[in-house]
């Protein structure tokens, strides 16, 4: 017997394929296109998906401000952040987030989803959000996928 195609194929820089990929968000769910746009981050749906290695597709977000939030979330929901100074806690709803600067509300979402490590920072500097459905990576020749389709 040959032991040899036994032989576990981790992935590394040199072996993967990455692709440009455009998703569009129009009345979709945050959560779950987060955790969507997350797995394509990372290449979950790729056969040879290594833990360690960034082995996931660049992906251009479109449509930003027309995600939806189900419930009472658009009010009920609030972001923090501190400025670093003392008493520095600043608050703000999505409400006010979505009005003032759409795309960050599904930024943050994504990155809540990834690794907290050097590899989720790098991973998620592959995210390309943007407000509106025009975007200016068309040199990648991206294709359209519909996370509906996908699991």
């Amino acid at each position: 017997m040959d032991t040899l195609s036994y032989k576990t194929v981790s992935a590394n820089k040199a072996t993967i394929t990455k692709e440009w990929v455009v998703v569009d968000a129009t009345d979709m769910v945050l959560g779950r296109l987060a955790s969507k746009v997350a797995k394509l981050l990372r290449g979950k749906y790729k056969p040879h998906f290594t833990p360690h290695v960034d082995c996931g597709d660049y992906v251009i977000v479109l449509n930003a401000e027309k995600v939806k939030l189900t419930g009472s979330k658009q009010t009920d929901k609030t972001y923090i952040r501190h400025t670093g100074y003392p008493g520095g806690q600043r608050k703000q709803t999505v409400q006010e987030v979505l009005t003032k600067y759409p795309e960050r509300v599904v930024e943050r979402a994504v990155k809540g989803m990834l690794p907290k490590n050097r590899l989720g920072r790098r991973i998620y500097k592959n995210l390309h959000v943007v407000v509106g459905a025009e975007h200016n990576h068309k040199a990648q020749k991206p294709k359209v996928i519909d996370l509906n389709t996908i699991k």
